[in-house]
């Protein structure tokens, strides 16, 4: 049976599709009716403005075409992501051609009225992208992600044994550091318990205007890197061979590659998960001219195999006629009239060869959230602690949600994963290592090595955040659950992956009535800027909260508990959620606990809480004053402050309000889940001053009031301060601290009459600067300062 996929009768089909495919591709850029141009071309069939690239899509169509035929002729369970980043027709025009677009489009059927529709949208108002995007079957990867290919593909295939990722790669992507890190992704995929990546180095020759650095190395030279790698690179060169052997060679070379993966898994399958090591996997580097089969010259210069070919090779369109022979000759080559019958359709014996349901790369479940199993979220309240008083109990937030992720991952052993860069121990989740390893298939050396293994559900051994947020995504988007942990400062080295994420979530939603919902994206912000005080200001970096807050609102969480109690009760809300970003900001030093189990539900629910203990007057009372705090030494200090103030004004009436879900204090007009006015008039009043301490950049406070009533708002947060210095005097750098709180409050509410309050609080603010650089330590009265109830 295999016989009959290798024949040249089989061969003549799969360059049939191929034609196909590029025509459709080609028509795509350029008309916008009379597709096949069964009648004579007029100003009002071409585009008024082309838009699209044309250079890696013959390419890829080419590659396309006999991953179709490899599917078929092994059975394979595959899918497809394409890196390069243009020449979103590829997909469409595949998917169009094996009849998936239309079941999921059925405005697009497969006849000429069909095929006039789907090149009228391409790259048009109201149409689709001209590149791999959410509306494209198949697809888990955008094509504005250039980079991330590799890591996407890795991310997939975690978990999920019988798949392979068909990842082509530009090679002006190649050029970028996201994929350059991407190689590195075989260290962690185990042969017996995920599947495999098969990348397809695509060697065009040109990026947008220069030469690429891969197409310029030899065979010898690639073949070096690769091997250096642990990749076992096969070579298939197209440029100069005809197009029968140059369909043999590609056909042969695929085969190669199937059989060595699948001889691979084979011989690993034979032992177990935990006796694993790590295969030269099979690398594929594909010579295939740019703009290959379009125009190979224009005005003397030449087109195919250069840059030139990359976006719309010549100039045509409805404005500009006269080089519309030139466009006709180039769609007539592919021959249209032995493709496509009287009705637009496909012949029967072309159609035949696509694969059939599942199996097409573009209908393979794994691109639509997988077979999605709902995580089992365990119980958080086992770790939480019993406060009956605040702040008696010290301990590190970090290390006790590590004790909660251990029993999700026993909970959860085949759909829940760790990712980060290097920095798992370091943020605390030290806990987790009891239930579970670093999965890791390089050498080991077992006298340095710690909780090394074949088998594991955290993969944090490399370092880089680019992998780290592309596994993460990768795994999350073909239906599985996990998070993402890093120092908040590094978190803005991956801040335009996560913005092409909330993308992808956004039109996932608003283009398509097919895509199912995704679990969240869960992000751990720790090492905090508030904490680095012996990295320095390199390390001091709050931003990616006001980053993501300004993305629309139904996609996105931000989450700074306080506490454990908090932050236990914020992740298992979070690991809970669907079609959202979960930004959760969070302590991994010794901090007082405050919140009880109770307190911490109402929190993550109404997303703050009027607290009582540290409030002195009642909660259907009139303060004089509002203090709030959101984040870890926000909440500290605020508490702080408090003390401080209620000792020298005890009558003074004070509210404190502790802010969980930052992102619900938004006008309802500006998100859907924001406070109504009467229920944020109840909490901060209409004219009392409002003291609010703030994790991050206090221009996302101000914009939260700015349509509220009460504009008596004194906010401190990070105010771009920072050293090597002590943990308290990072605050007092950024006036975050409870003596410069103290001070604000007093001085807006009773004015002159705190004048010499305010003035003692500056005399204990040098004291603590002298100090620190006398001892090189906060001054007692931080360090041994505790909570003490405000009433007797």
């Amino acid at each position: 049976m295999t016989q009959l996929f290798d024949s040249p009768e089989y061969l003549a089909k799969v360059d049939a599709w191929w034609r196909a495919a590029n025509y459709i591709s080609a028509a795509q850029m350029y008309l916008k009716d009379n597709p096949l141009l069964r009648r004579a071309v007029v100003e009002n069939d071409l585009k008024a403005h082309p838009i699209g690239h044309w250079g890696t899509v013959p390419g890829q169509n080419f590659i396309y075409a006999h991953l179709n035929r490899a599917i078929n002729k092994y059975d394979l369970d595959m899918f497809y992501i394409e890196g390069p980043g243009h020449g979103g027709q590829v997909m469409v025009a595949n998917a169009y051609l094996d009849g998936s677009y239309t079941e999921l489009n059925p405005d697009i059927p497969q006849t000429e009225e069909g095929f006039q529709k789907l090149c009228k949208i391409f790259s048009f108002p109201g149409g689709i992208a001209s590149h791999a995007a959410p509306e494209t079957p198949g697809s888990i990867h955008e094509g504005g992600e250039l980079g991330y290919a590799l890591s996407h593909a890795a991310g997939a295939v975690l978990d999920n044994p019988n798949i392979i990722a068909a990842t082509v790669i530009g090679d002006g992507e190649a050029e970028t550091g996201p994929l350059m890190a991407g190689w590195f992704a075989n260290t962690f995929i185990n042969p017996v318990n995920d599947g495999a990546v098969l990348p397809i180095l695509y060697l065009n020759g040109g990026k947008i205007h220069n030469p690429t650095i891969l197409e310029r190395k030899t065979d010898e030279e690639l073949a070096q890197f690769f091997k250096g790698l642990g990749w076992n690179p096969l070579f298939v060169d197209v440029t100069s061979s005809s197009l029968t052997v140059a369909h043999q060679a590609m056909a042969q070379t695929l085969d190669r590659a199937i059989e060595m993966i699948q001889a691979l898994q084979e011989k690993a399958r034979k032992g177990s998960a935990e006796e694993a090591s790590m295969p030269a996997w099979p690398v594929i580097v594909a010579r295939i001219p740019k703009g290959w089969t379009g125009p190979k010259t224009w005005e003397g210069l030449p087109i195919e195999g250069g840059f030139r070919a990359h976006q719309v090779p010549i100039p045509v369109d409805a404005h500009h006629m006269e080089h519309l022979d030139a466009l006709l000759d180039w769609l007539q080559s592919y021959r249209p009239q032995e493709l496509f019958d009287e009705n637009g359709r496909l012949f029967p014996e072309i159609a035949e060869i696509a694969p059939k349901g599942q199996r097409r790369m573009s209908m393979n479940p794994i691109t639509n959230a997988g077979v999605i199993k709902p995580m089992d979220t365990a119980d958080w309240k086992k770790h939480a602690f019993d406060i009956k008083t605040p702040g008696d109990i010290l301990a590190q937030d970090m290390i006790e949600f590590g004790k909660y992720v251990a029993d999700l991952v026993e909970a959860n052993p085949d759909n829940f994963r760790i990712f980060g860069p290097d920095e798992t121990k370091s943020n605390r989740l030290n806990a987790v290592f009891t239930k579970t390893n670093r999965q890791w298939l390089g050498r080991r050396n077992e006298h340095y090595d710690e909780w090394l293994s074949p088998v594991g559900r955290v993969i944090d051994s490399q370092l880089s955040e680019h992998q780290a947020e592309g596994l993460l995504e990768g795994y999350v988007l073909t239906g599985r659950h996990g998070f993402f942990a890093s120092y908040e400062s590094f978190l803005r080295v991956v801040d335009t992956m996560i913005t092409q994420h909330f993308k992808w979530l956004r039109k996932s939603k608003t283009h398509t009535s097919w895509r199912k919902n995704y679990p969240a994206l869960n992000l751990i912000a720790t090492s905090t800027v508030f904490q680095q005080d012996h990295n320095g200001y390199t390390h001091q970096d709050p931003g990616i909260l006001t980053h993501l807050s300004e993305k629309t609102p139904e996609y996105i969480r931000e989450y700074l508990p306080a506490d454990t109690n908090s932050l236990l009760a914020v992740m298992n809300k979070a690991f809970k959620e669907e079609d959202v970003i979960n930004l959760i900001i969070t302590s991994k030093h010794p901090r007082p606990q405050f919140y009880s189990i109770t307190e911490a539900e109402e929190l993550v629910e109404k997303g703050y809480k009027v607290i009582d203990w540290a409030s002195t007057v009642p909660a259907n009372g009139e303060p004089d004053v509002v203090f709030a705090a959101a984040g870890t030494e926000p909440n500290l200090e605020a508490l702080a402050a408090i003390s401080i103030l209620h000792k020298a004004f005890p009558d003074l009436k004070i509210r404190f309000v502790n802010v969980v879900d930052i992102l619900k204090l938004r006008h309802p007009d500006v998100d859907p889940r924001g406070l109504s006015d009467q229920e944020f008039d109840s909490v901060f009043t209409k004219d009392k001053p409002v003291i609010f301490a703030f994790h991050a950049y206090e221009g996302m406070i101000r914009d939260i009031f700015f349509r509220r009533h009460n504009h008596k708002l004194h906010v401190h947060g990070y105010r771009e301060n920072g050293d090597i210095t002590t943990p308290f005097d990072m605050r007092v750098m950024s006036e975050l601290d409870r003596f410069h709180l103290a001070q604000d409050a007093a001085l807006a509410t009773l004015g002159q009459e705190a004048q010499a309050f305010a003035e003692k609080m500056d005399q204990t603010l040098a004291y603590h600067k002298d100090y620190i650089r006398e001892h090189g330590d906060d001054i007692p009265e931080v360090q041994n300062w505790k909570w003490k109830n405000l009433r007797p």
